[in-house]
């Protein structure tokens, strides 16, 4: 189980909206107007068909009560929790017409950040006993960056840049149009306010080498084997934070943690994983 403070409903009402509007375009919802009648009420059960950690129940909730100001949700089973196969974890109360039709878009974006909390918590089990971090990156869906981050935070994950202006990573074309690491750091350290963390990526030991004379705070590790993730450790003594990334798997995520390395970066945490079977069923 993993406590976590919930998203304020302003961050992603927006989000809410356009994918409503998407769906039910310029007549709205042909099917399920022609068939429910416009005041009658039901009650749905949001089910999780397979197990997995839960995320999003709230952001669900929130999509019924755009269509439907007076339904009422009843969370069953926390974000951050992990529910059983069949388990109902969510009751709703409202309008038929506006929970059928929001049914696609809020089980759309349940699915998807239960299967991102899963597949975190997966990684975060595989590396228990270490000293390292699960984190994500900015491989994220357009447009659901938040709910995909905050669906990392339930699986017991940690969040890298939300974007480009809350911390500096200097990349290897950035190296490039520089000139090199020293000028790039030079650079950013001109520009930059005094409060911004500056991470440098790193292919090479000897790259690395000339980085620990530099004014930065952390380094990114990129594709290196295990035996050099090691060497790489050893040569900056906890002098910065050491971040793993690029070929990480579940397979290969404890030896990787097992080096000493501070953070596992995996873009594929919200870039690639399986969707969590849930489903919507009306109590008629």
């Amino acid at each position: 189980m993993v406590s976590l403070p919930p998203l304020h409903r302003l961050l992603y009402e927006p989000l809410l909206r356009r994918a409503l509007e998407e769906d039910l375009g310029r007549a709205g919802d042909l099917t399920s107007d022609s068939i429910a009648p416009p005041d009658l009420e039901v009650e749905a059960s949001i089910v999780a068909r397979s197990g997995g950690r839960v995320a999003g129940l709230q952001v669900a909730a929130d999509a019924f009560k755009l269509l439907d100001p007076g339904s009422v949700t009843e969370l069953h089973c926390p974000d951050g929790v992990d529910a059983a196969p069949g388990q109902t974890v969510a009751l709703i109360r409202g309008k038929a017409r506006a929970i059928l039709s929001v049914e696609r878009t809020a089980l759309n974006l349940l699915a998807r950040m239960c299967g991102i909390a899963t597949t975190t918590r997966d990684v975060v089990a595989a590396i228990d006993g270490t000293a390292a971090r699960v984190t994500c990156t900015r491989k994220t869906t357009p447009g659901l960056r938040l709910l995909e981050k905050y669906a990392v935070r339930a699986g017991g994950g940690f969040n890298h840049r939300f974007g480009l202006d809350d911390a500096v990573l200097i990349k290897d074309n950035h190296r490039a149009l520089a000139g090199g690491v020293r000028e790039a750091v030079e650079r950013v350290r001109r520009q930059v306010g005094h409060l911004v963390k500056v991470e440098v990526e790193v292919d090479t030991l000897a790259e690395l080498e000339e980085l620990l004379g530099l004014d930065v705070d952390a380094v990114l590790l990129d594709n290196m084997r295990v035996d050099l993730l090691k060497e790489a450790v050893a040569m900056v003594r906890g002098r910065l934070v050491t971040e793993a990334s690029g070929g990480l798997t579940p397979d290969t995520a404890r030896e990787v943690a097992a080096t000493g390395v501070d953070l596992l970066s995996l873009g594929w945490l919200t870039h690639s994983v399986k969707a969590l079977d849930v489903s919507l069923d009306l109590a008629v």
